[in-house]
């Protein structure tokens, strides 16, 4: 039998999540950066680049996986595992490597870009190891880290994305209802979050009849698990007047929306109370203070000074905000686009970031627990549209 190295499977129709024009616009932007600094090919090995270009999500499962962008082509490279399925959720071609012979995928994507070219490649993703494959196999003139271009331009929104986005964000509303309607005490959290979960991948079909359904979840943590940010639900029962956080994330075609919540059972003590309403305050002087022309790092400071003088700046744990697109929990992120003191960015129309301050008191001490609130806004000419529309503050949020 004759096993190739490489071969293309295309079967059934296409259906991407933007229009092929929305594509174009993407790779146009991005040839013509390769244009301006040199680069004959570019080989992008990220699950967000490679969906932001292409419109394929891929599913590496220990696989590697591409696309490639020249001055005239655009192609997806792929694992025979996944047949023709990349091809029907890519714009562009797609080639499908083997794995009768090892190496495989870097002689399909030799194929394309040929030897002895300049390459553009992601510095902060491509492992050391592949990266001594890419020069033994492409043999490159020279080789350009192309991922800071690419994140600046992920970090400016389109129109389509820009729906796709308000989408998104009334799908976590959606979820973060149903949640609502399931809090009581003695309910569990894992019950609780599935409640949510099946709500919002509900909404995306409804919406999205045509989409691939995956990856969108919920964290509802309550009492001392309100502590971080990202911590994972459990079996924990509710008890009356435990603080609770409530997180929904629905995923639509690779692009990450979120709706988090402080709440409470039944009863808020006053000291818990006093915490909670600072973080609202802090979160809606923090949500006014997001218009183009200021930095990241300035609004970072200001809401810095604004809980100093509370005596609350010791218990904020991380940054206000981030940027939203294509991105989720274990992949991507323009990173260039958090409101962190280390982040001099200017905020621009058509933006998209988060307004998310945080206080955890520690465990023992009077009002413990953490506290988040977060809206998503999209920058405008003269402010922010804030598209996020589930109540927050203690006048909505305590339940029972």
């Amino acid at each position: 039998m004759d096993r190739p190295q490489y071969y293309r499977f295309h079967q059934g129709q296409k259906q991407l999540p933007f229009a092929d024009a929305e594509y174009e616009s993407r790779l146009k932007i991005l040839r013509q950066t390769m244009q301006d600094t040199g680069v004959d090919a570019c080989v992008l090995t990220s699950m967000h680049n490679v969906s932001y270009y292409s419109g394929f999500l891929y599913c590496s499962f220990g696989r590697t996986y591409a696309q490639v962008v020249t001055a005239t082509d655009t192609v997806t490279f792929s694992a025979g595992i996944d047949a023709a399925q990349p091809w029907r959720r890519c714009y562009g071609d797609n080639i499908t490597y083997t794995d009768w012979q090892r190496h495989n995928y870097w002689r399909a994507i030799l194929s394309v870009t040929g030897t002895g070219k300049t390459i553009g490649f992601e510095g902060d993703h491509i492992s050391i190891s592949q990266m001594q494959l890419l020069d033994s196999f492409l043999e490159p003139k020279e080789k350009i880290d192309i991922a800071p271009a690419t994140m600046k331009q992920r970090m400016h929104k389109s129109p389509a994305e820009l729906a796709l986005i308000r989408a998104g964000a009334a799908t976590a509303d959606v979820g973060g209802y149903a949640i609502r309607d399931q809090i009581k005490s003695g309910a569990r959290e894992i019950d609780i979050a599935m409640a949510g979960r099946d709500a919002m991948e509900l909404e995306i079909a409804k919406r999205y009849p045509d989409a691939e359904y995956r990856d969108s979840w919920v964290w509802f943590q309550s009492g001392i698990n309100t502590d971080g940010a990202h911590n994972p639900v459990t079996a924990r029962k509710l008890e009356s007047g435990d603080i609770l956080s409530l997180n929904t994330f629905p995923m639509i075609s690779g692009y990450y929306t979120a709706l988090e919540r402080t709440l409470f059972v039944d009863t808020v003590d006053a000291d818990s109370l006093a915490i909670w309403q600072a973080n609202v305050d802090a979160h809606e002087y923090g949500m006014s203070l997001l218009t183009p022309g200021v930095s990241c790092a300035d609004v970072t400071q200001k809401i810095n000074a604004f809980f100093a003088e509370r005596d609350l700046l010791q218990y904020r744990t991380f940054g206000y905000g981030h940027s939203f697109g294509v991105l989720s929990h274990y992949y991507g992120r323009e990173a260039g686009l958090e409101l962190r003191e280390d982040i001099d960015t200017i905020l621009q129309p058509g933006m998209v970031i988060s307004m998310e301050p945080m206080l955890t008191i520690p465990d023992g001490q009077p009002g413990a627990g953490g506290y988040r609130e977060h809206d998503i806004l999209i920058i405008t000419e003269d402010g922010n549209e804030n598209i996020t529309g589930f109540p927050y503050g203690p006048a909505h949020n305590i339940i029972g």
